[in-house]
């Protein structure tokens, strides 16, 4: 059964699956929980997919005691196509549904400034409107559901892939919440993450500072040497840090220091060639002051694999569904919103933007250890004003009323109807595959992922966290090492 055009039985199973959208979207939304601590929020998602007859075949997945993997089955064989769902929100974005920055009745700073509340939602409501045409019209296939933890920290679906989870599927499908409705088939970059740790020796500033050996003086000789370092890297390279440990007093030398630090360029072969630069810097700067210095590579990403096939049909389907229809009070919570950022006043999207070339953009995202592995393609519908950026209050503000409600229930009639074609489609299916196979001939996927590095580094906060007791049975903790 082609879905190239909204089925009756589509359209009622989208409507069947407003109701599940619209709880996890607002559920998600009031918790709030920030990276490896999205303990209640994936304990939701379990309970309701495992409701909607979806069976939970993986918890703590691939270490993170956040990530889950359910699925559903029909007949014995059939393709298999996985959707990846986020759930976790950030600190400091946190922000009463109304157009204005304005903290939360309730306290909670964390917030969805990056929409995965109605991220995860849309898809899940794809995924179950899915599931009843199937059952309707006698669709083999695979339905499986990729609990994604941390998108924002130490992404899930980095562990995931490392472990091979995605390599059976025939396609694997996303979504983001944006101010525009594209397709997206651009490339994000590659990155790695990095803590350079320094080592010294601590004494009195005042009284005998040459009986120490400052672990600070270390932070900022390399700190320097990062910045010389930028002038002689191509423009597409992004080198960017923090100080996370600078010392405590004045007086004192300072014994320990740490930078956190971000990579990112073109592909994995650019970012690796910085970052043994980088670590370099890190010895040289040691040498310097007589200190130790110890980098951790603990995380990283390849850049995002598009695939035309897929791309070109999501399109069709973007267009046939369209953007929301926004009535005149969300139009002008949006432009009030636009007012307080100083932004021109547009309000919210009301067309599609073509299909864009392929191009490399600055961010980065775990969706691309997926596309190395099978065939990925994702969208992005309208949550927010235009002008807007990700990672702003407005976002946090538009993800708890009806203009990210509406935006998420889009996304998932256009998730939905490409999820049918790529079931009822072998042709679709065999052009995808065969651009798949194209772009990665010659390649072997290796991770970015330190072969040592067994679970994320923040995971060390989060079994602190009083939460931790398994009181549904559905959160598991990763081995200790």
């Amino acid at each position: 059964m082609p879905a190239t055009l909204p089925t009756a039985e589509l359209l009622q199973a989208l409507e069947f699956a407003r109701p599940t959208i619209i709880q996890l979207a607002t559920e998600v939304w009031n918790l709030a929980e920030l990276s490896l601590h999205e303990v209640e929020s994936a304990q939701l998602y379990q309970r309701i997919l495992q409701a909607a007859g979806f069976t939970l075949v993986s918890v703590g997945t691939a270490g993170v005691p956040t990530a889950f993997i359910a699925e559903w089955t029909q007949g014995s064989g059939g393709p298999i196509v996985g959707f990846l769902l986020e759930y976790d929100a950030l600190p400091e974005l946190g922000n009463a549904p109304v157009p204005r920055q304005q903290p939360r009745d309730d306290g909670k700073t964390s917030g969805h400034g990056c929409g995965h509340n109605l991220l995860g939602a849309g898809l899940a409501g794809a995924a179950i409107a899915v599931k009843h045409v199937m059952e309707t019209e006698a669709i083999p296939g695979t339905l499986r559901l990729y609990g994604c933890a941390a998108e924002e920290t130490e992404g899930a679906k980095v562990y995931m892939a490392r472990e091979g989870l995605f390599n059976d599927l025939d396609a694997c499908l996303h979504w983001h919440p944006a101010p525009m409705a594209v397709v997206a088939s651009a490339r994000t970059a590659a990155n790695n993450s990095l803590k350079i740790e320094f080592f010294g020796r601590t004494a009195h500033a005042g009284m005998e500072p040459w009986q120490g050996r400052s672990a600070l003086h270390a932070m900022e000789l390399a700190a320097h040497g990062l910045n010389l370092m930028r002038e002689h890297l191509e423009p597409t390279a992004r080198v960017h840090y923090v100080f996370e440990a600078a010392g405590t007093a004045p007086n004192v030398v300072p014994a320990y220091t740490r930078l956190w630090l971000k990579v990112r360029d073109l592909d994995r072969t650019h970012v690796t060639a910085i970052t043994t630069w980088v670590e370099q810097i890190a010895a040289g700067a040691a040498l310097a002051t007589q200190t130790e210095a110890r980098v951790n590579h603990y995380y990283g990403v390849h850049d995002l694999l598009p695939n035309t096939p897929l791309a070109e049909r999501m399109h069709v389907h973007l267009e046939q569904v369209g953007v929301p229809q926004w009535n005149e009070e969300e139009q002008a919570f949006a432009q009030a919103c636009q007012h307080e950022c100083g932004l021109p006043e547009h309000g919210l999207a009301t067309k599609i933007l073509p299909l864009q070339p392929e191009r490399t953009i600055g961010g980065s995202s775990d969706v691309a250890e997926v596309s190395w592995q099978t065939p990925t393609m994702g969208l992005t519908m309208p949550t927010m004003p235009l002008h807007v950026a990700l990672h702003t209050w407005p976002v946090t503000a538009c993800g708890g009323t009806t203009i990210g409600l509406k935006g998420a229930v889009a996304a998932a009639h256009v998730l939905a109807l490409m999820t049918l074609d790529l079931l009822t489609d072998a042709e679709l299916r065999a052009a995808v595959r065969a651009d798949f196979d194209h772009r990665t001939a010659g390649f072997t996927y290796v991770s970015p992922l330190p072969p040592e590095q067994q679970h994320p580094v923040g995971l060390s906060a989060w079994l602190l966290n009083d939460r931790v007791s398994d009181t549904q049975g559905t959160i598991a903790l990763p081995p200790e090492g």
